[in-house]
């Protein structure tokens, strides 16, 4: 590597060496500029405008569980299929969302994707069938597959490797604080204007944002950027390099042992968490007979005690790497406890005595299974070359959801077979460890090269 010079951090131009190359600060003095740090800005909140809208749509059918039921005629088993032909469908939406983020950017895919999944929302508001449901849940899952794989390349494009911890714990953090102000605002929002009505207002909402983030966000190969600018954000990655994978190099990620291990054990932390996003609401009124309004009232705790799991994981990880523990470990610590934590408390959850006992304890478990779940996704700014990262997010997100579409119709079917959710419970608690081990025995180096 040359040798640089430290330039002044308020100089006005970049001196550059006689054969006309910028000489630029050394990594440690590298600074955000004014713009970086507007750009960041703007960047990270319509991000958090965008997940909350969206888990505001993924809770809505939780809320109106026995309603819908009531009202069409459904069981619990169909139910859960309604929930998991979701995650189905947003999980194998996942393959070709990565290539084409790398490709066109989180500016049109997640533009479009919001709008798209916004609208099939709003249909929802319309079916009188359980087929017609299955549509508009099939069309909601395509459209939202953009979400996490471009909040994740938004903060690779936009933050330095070193402070990448925090975005992303307030970009998760964002997703569930949504999940915890769902029930209660949409329980709402039934009792005023009905399931019909929620369903299109929240969509009609979802409409605005996307249009708000296309109009408002670029995309880093938009913008022509200083030399000082490009070495603050490309400081410390796994790969700077810009240029999107070939389909060989794509195909070559499902050889990589690493990749594996992400994927299998991101598969634990989304059973979990699709299990209370999908009936957290009914298990309250199932076991505790709670009404709607206090049903809204109580599911919102357990998704904070989430939000709090992923804002305090950030700082965490971001203190980890500071005292000198590698990236890549800081994050597989943060993970593996948090995957073992939760699933103690799940299992402990069946035990409960009482409705806020088994609230509190559910809260734990999403705590800690966020707090591991942002690693999962940190991981990926730390172990994963820029130019794959939206790739191998996708590809994470797909395995893991096709795995959590089974948590809704499985518990759906324990609860109509056993009238209870003991064994549905049970049950998370071992996908939860075997998803802990693959981080432990197959995640071990980083994803840099997948060209042999």
């Amino acid at each position: 590597m040359d040798k640089v010079n430290v330039i002044p951090e308020h100089s006005p131009t970049i001196n550059t060496r006689p054969e006309g190359e910028a000489v630029l600060p050394p990594e440690g003095l590298l600074q955000r500029s004014s713009r970086i740090k507007k750009i960041q800005f703007t960047a990270m909140a319509l991000l958090f405008l965008a997940a909350v809208v969206n888990y505001l749509d993924r809770s809505s059918l939780s809320v109106a569980n026995m309603t819908i039921r009531h009202d069409l005629g459904l069981s619990a088993t169909e139910i859960g299929a309604l929930l998991s032909v979701f995650s189905l469908a947003y999980g194998i939406a996942q393959l070709p969302c990565g290539p084409l983020l790398d490709r066109k950017g989180p500016r049109i895919m997640l533009g479009l994707g919001m709008f798209f999944w916004s609208l099939f929302q709003a249909m929802s508001g319309l079916v009188h069938s359980f087929a017609q449901f299955v549509l508009v849940r099939v069309g909601m899952g395509i459209g939202e597959a953009p979400m996490n794989p471009c909040g994740v390349k938004v903060i690779n494009d936009w933050f330095n490797i070193k402070e990448r911890g925090r975005p992303m714990g307030f970009f998760n953090a964002a997703s569930t604080i949504g999940v915890a102000i769902s029930p209660p605002i949409l329980a709402a929002m039934m009792l005023l204007i009905g399931w019909r009505g929620m369903f299109i207002t929240i969509g009609l909402f979802g409409i605005i944002i996307a249009i708000g983030w296309y109009l408002l966000y670029r995309n880093r190969e938009q913008l022509s950027l200083t030399p000082v600018e490009q070495a603050y954000l490309n400081a410390g990655s796994v790969n700077a390099r810009r240029e999107p994978l070939s389909f060989a190099e794509w195909r070559g990620l499902f050889r990589n042992r690493t990749m594996w291990g992400m994927m299998l054990g991101f598969s634990g932390i989304n059973y979990t968490a699709w299990l209370y996003l999908a009936w957290l609401p009914g298990y309250l009124q199932t076991t505790y007979n709670m009404d709607l309004k206090s049903t809204g009232l109580m599911a919102a705790i357990p998704f904070l005690f989430g939000a709090a799991g992923m804002l305090v994981n950030g700082y965490v990880t971001d203190a980890l790497v500071k005292r000198g523990v590698a990236p890549l470990k800081s994050r597989k610590i943060c993970i593996i406890a948090g995957m073992l934590l939760s699933a103690s408390f799940t299992f402990l959850v069946a035990q409960a005595t009482s409705s806020m006992n088994a609230v509190l304890l559910i809260g734990m478990a999403l705590f800690c299974i966020h707090f591991a779940g942002t690693s999962c996704w940190g991981l990926i700014h730390v172990a994963v070359a820029s130019r794959m990262t939206a790739s191998v997010g996708s590809i994470q997100n797909f395995a893991s959801f096709i795995c959590a579409s089974f948590a809704p119709i499985v518990t759906g079917w324990v609860v109509d077979t056993t009238h209870s959710f003991h064994l549905a419970l049970t049950i998370c608690s071992c996908v939860t460890v075997l998803g802990a081990a693959a981080y432990v025995l197959l995640v071990r180096q980083p994803i840099s090269d997948v060209s042999k």
